[in-house]
């Protein structure tokens, strides 16, 4: 499937129209809702956790309803891709949010741990269906032209929480209870689908040209995924050889089962669609495997007040969002130069993060740098999801999709584990800075690498197969050839056999023969 990253210029009012049109606007304000309400209810869990903890007397517990979403998420990334490519965007697009309601009732009416463990299980599967759901949904919903403009509203749902969420969060826990931070999302997530139901009715039946391709053991390999990515996950936060051993057990179950859930070539980065679907992870891991240590570094290092240390994150959102909106304006330059551009910035900014980590280090510094790097995921994360979708017909979406979301959360997962044992085994846990610094470095490598892959062009859906990569050595040889011979005997017309017409037989006809030179 060829895929054209070069969109058509349109004028500002177009491009001001082009998600709010009157056949779209519900679908526009619908989507961006729910990715909203879905970011604030994940980023607000993070600030109530301490009071759910005390009164729920789980304190021991305390990782484990953030487990319990994350793996529920990869689960239902994988069912609903399956599910959109089978059945088109609209089922999974209403029972990922309904099933996310469900679970913010059982959460804000759960009366010990494991009723909230559930609830929180209930919220990553109907999370993680939304999420691929939605992904389905642009592109059914917008053409090719729109999309950057739609990912880049996305972006902007995504990071307002990150900006009001902890202290929207707070002030409900301080004022109202832990509970009415589940609760109180309820009516405004029925009301998101409410808006988006008409858009989904108008959408054609789905009815993709070819089979979808069945694709035996993705339930396994997703089960197999999810309980790799809790051990990995619980690793990083209670670093110690056993959780580090345990870890590399998780790895090696972990390789072979992502193989079944991410394209064919993924992890070799093949260009075309593999790299594409790789680059979501290499941005988001290793960004945040940085941004996940800055307050460590600004408190323990520089002595930063907990409020202090957070501003960079803020900063970083503030980047995000606005590259986001920018590059979904300027839909002429070409989607591949706006990721490597994106992983660029990503590499740089990274790497400069590294000089504020030495006790001697100029510590507002990290404002510039993770502004740069935030810009950087804004433009990448945008770019490889256009591509993506560029790349996928109608019978793969939904995994391809699916394989997106997927590699987005293990590139956090993974490197953002790396990253804790990193720092673990090169500095003491009262002076990381040597350890910080390493870490910055190493993850601006890997946003290099992301870089020079994505440097090489191929816009097959699955790379290069072999007859293509043949092909590009045969097809000058024969061309050489064909000039080789007209220029020793000019007068005589070399033919090769040529397919016989509807209704000849093969070698009648002025047709049965025709010019290798033109061929």
């Amino acid at each position: 499937m060829k895929f054209d990253d070069h969109a058509v210029t349109t004028t500002a009012s177009g491009r001001r129209s082009a998600l709010f049109a009157a056949d779209r606007r519900g679908a526009t304000i619908g989507i961006v809702a729910l990715v909203t309400f879905a970011t604030f209810e994940d980023l607000g869990v993070n600030t109530a956790m301490p009071q759910i903890a005390a009164d729920l007397h789980a304190g021991a517990e305390y990782s484990w309803p953030f487990l319990a979403f994350l793996a529920a998420s990869v689960v239902a990334s994988v069912f609903a891709g399956r599910l959109c490519d089978r059945y088109g965007p609209v089922p999974a697009m209403l029972a990922g949010p309904a099933v996310f309601v469900v679970g913010l009732v059982v959460s804000g009416t759960a009366g010990a741990m494991p009723a909230l463990l559930a609830g929180r299980t209930l919220q990553g599967f109907g999370a993680g269906t939304q999420v691929v759901a939605v992904t389905v949904l642009i592109a059914a919903v917008y053409p090719a032209t729109d999309r950057p403009a739609a990912y880049a509203a996305l972006s902007t749902a995504c990071v307002v929480p990150a900006l009001l969420g902890p202290t929207a969060s707070g002030l409900v826990v301080q004022h109202a209870g832990w509970r009415y931070v589940f609760l109180g999302l309820v009516p405004l997530v029925l009301a998101g689908i409410a808006v988006l139901v008409p858009a989904l009715r108008r959408l054609p039946k789905h009815l993709p040209d070819d089979p979808v391709t069945v694709r035996r053991w993705l339930p396994l390999a997703a089960l197999a995924a999810a309980a790799s990515v809790v051990v990995l996950e619980f690793g990083a936060q209670h670093p110690s050889p056993l959780t580090v051993v345990a870890g590399l057990v998780a790895l090696a179950v972990l390789v072979p089962s992502v193989r079944r859930l991410l394209p064919t070539g993924t992890l070799t980065a093949r260009a075309g669609l593999p790299t594409a679907v790789l680059s979501r992870g290499l941005l988001s891991g290793a960004y945040f495997a940085v941004a996940a240590y800055v307050p460590l570094t600004l408190t323990a290092v520089h002595g930063y007040s907990p409020a202090a240390a957070g501003l960079p994150l803020t900063v970083g959102a503030l980047g995000w969002c606005a590259a986001a909106a920018w590059q979904g304006r300027r839909r002429e330059i070409s989607r591949r130069v706006l990721l490597r551009t994106g992983f660029v910035l990503v590499a740089a900014g990274l790497a400069a993060t590294a000089l504020a980590a030495p006790e001697w280090g100029p510590s507002w510094l990290v404002l510039a740098t993770l502004a740069v790097a935030g810009a950087g995921l804004g433009l990448g994360a945008s770019a490889a999801s256009v591509l993506t979708l560029g790349l996928s017909t109608i019978t793969d979406r939904g995994f391809n999709s699916a394989a997106m979301q997927i590699s987005d959360l293990l590139g956090q997962v993974v490197l953002i584990g790396a990253g804790g044992v990193l720092i673990t085994a090169l500095a003491p846990a009262a002076h990381p800075s040597g350890g910080v610094a390493a870490l910055d470095l190493v993850m601006a490598a890997v946003a290099l690498l992301g870089a020079l892959a994505t440097g090489r062009r191929n816009d097959s859906p699955g790379g290069l197969t072999r007859s293509r990569r043949l092909a590009r050595w045969v097809r000058p040889v024969a061309r050489a050839r064909t000039d080789a011979l007209r220029r020793s005997y000019p007068a005589a017309v070399v033919t090769t056999p040529h397919p016989p017409g509807p209704g000849q037989h093969a070698g009648a006809g002025p047709e049965a023969s025709r010019p290798v030179a033109e061929a």
